[in-house]
């Protein structure tokens, strides 16, 4: 009897031929990691792109369309008016208002030719009686002459007080962050100056420092 084991040949490894040694080494190389794939370098992909490329892709879209947008509220979101805004408006009124007073303190105003009248009308019942001619010059053209620098007296007082608050307005309350425009100090200067002179005119008429009162018995003026 034969005690000689049989060869036992195993299915799943096969003989590679040895007239082909280059298929089997390639055929290793591939079954060795058949998951592998080429994997180009980050140098050469960043060789590969412009410059100009590379800087406009590394800047967030968010970034850029606030640049172009230049940082501006939507269309439909207009923004509301600012307190210092509504402060120039009202400071250029009243700047306005001021110099608009001087001009009527120097050429006159209407109330100031109907209290003038008054006293006129007065005067002349109250001499109306008899009475001298000292006493008629005083009441019916005296009292009508100071009447009238009085109310004068009174548009130029106010001219002078309205500019000098437009210019001493920002001295108080909140600071604000830009200063007040130019034509409104100039505005406000001119209604204190008119202001001004108006006080001094009507102080002179009032006191009869330019023209005196006729004397009786004298030609007037």
């Amino acid at each position: 009897m034969n005690t000689t084991p049989s060869k036992t040949t195993d299915p799943s490894k096969k003989d590679t031929p040895a007239d082909d040694p280059g298929k089997s080494t390639a055929d290793a190389a591939v079954t060795e990691d058949p998951t592998a794939t080429a994997t180009p370098s980050r140098a050469g992909d960043d060789a590969a792109v412009p410059a100009e490329d590379r800087d406009e892709a590394a800047v967030p879209a968010e970034a850029t369309d606030q640049a172009e947008d230049g940082g501006l509220e939507p269309d439909g979101l207009e923004p509301a008016p600012s307190t210092e805004a509504r402060h120039g408006v009202g400071a250029g009124a009243t700047a306005v208002v001021s110099a608009a007073l001087g001009i009527v303190a120097l050429t006159g105003a209407w109330s100031g030719r109907v209290a003038a009248e008054r006293e006129t009308l007065m005067g002349q019942i109250q001499t109306a009686g008899g009475s001298s001619a000292a006493q008629q010059i005083s009441e019916i053209y005296g009292d009508a002459w100071h009447t009238t620098a009085l109310v004068n007296g009174v548009f130029a007082v106010l001219a002078l007080l309205v500019g000098a608050f437009v210019l001493a307005r920002p001295a108080f309350g909140t600071p604000a962050t830009r200063p007040q425009p130019a034509w409104i100090r100039a505005v406000a200067l001119a209604g204190i100056a008119l202001g001004t002179l108006g006080v001094l005119i009507s102080a002179g008429m009032y006191f009869d420092l330019f023209l005196s009162l006729p004397v009786a018995g004298t030609p007037a003026g």
